[in-house]
């Protein structure tokens, strides 16, 4: 019988068919050649990979400088805020009254999510105004500003309590609903952050800002407080 034997050729090993069997590199640079630059060692003349952690550095900063304000401008502590969100909310659940949640876009997304885990988790009677048909008729007909506050006037009572986001903090249909939210008597709540003088941010009985500058920081940071409230909730029975 015939054996063949393997013959070297370059950085390759091949048998006398011609088979590639395996790389067997020659030098250190073809070894590097070969690493994923995500596996080879840092090097002290080569910058590291940091865009992820600036990015977890950004927004915990970011978090860490959330604030609480009341209707009267007295400002809490975040524990304190947080305790008093929840405390505002079991109360709501124990009388078995309603959470209204307001937003637009990612916002609107968000009052959703919220929503859904509010009322499955945390045992809250939640709602949100994202009938289309409803949408299109307000809009249509009154104008979009009123998308929020027309069925709020409709259907919360005193006693209910109002959620609104907005990053912003000046939009007028978010702002209208804070309004009329008022006028009926309802516990008002809102999220805002890129400029601190946005009105929304001192319309609430409880306003949580976050000094946000872009859409994505702010979004990232309501949904972690969101989460946190939501949380802090569904943990305290009633």
């Amino acid at each position: 019988m015939t054996r063949f034997s393997p013959i070297k050729s370059g950085s390759c090993t091949q048998t006398a068919n011609t088979q590639l069997v395996t790389r067997n590199p020659t030098n250190n640079d073809n070894k590097e050649s070969l690493t994923p630059l995500f596996l080879r060692p840092n090097e002290p003349d080569k910058p590291t990979m940091t865009l992820w952690k600036q990015e977890i550095d950004k927004l915990s900063s970011i978090l860490h400088g959330i604030s609480f304000l009341g209707y009267d401008g007295t400002e809490y502590s975040v524990d304190e805020g947080f305790r008093i969100w929840q405390e505002l909310t079991i109360d709501v659940r124990e009388k078995k009254r309603s959470i209204y949640l307001i937003g637009n876009g990612a916002s609107a997304s968000m009052a959703s999510h919220f929503a859904a885990d509010l009322a499955k988790n945390a045992h809250l009677h939640t709602e949100v105004f994202s009938d289309l048909s409803l949408i299109t008729a307000i809009s249509n007909d009154m104008g979009y500003e009123w998308v929020f506050a027309e069925p709020l006037r409709r259907r919360a009572k005193k006693g209910d309590m109002l959620v609104a986001i907005s990053s912003s903090g000046a939009s007028k249909n978010i702002l209208n609903a804070v309004e009329v939210a008022r006028e009926i008597g309802l516990k008002i709540i809102t999220l805002s952050a890129m400029s601190s003088e946005n009105p929304l941010r001192s319309s609430g009985d409880l306003n949580i800002y976050v000094p946000a500058e872009t859409y994505g920081y702010a979004e990232t940071c309501h949904a972690a407080i969101l989460h946190h409230w939501m949380d802090m909730v569904e943990n305290k029975e009633s």
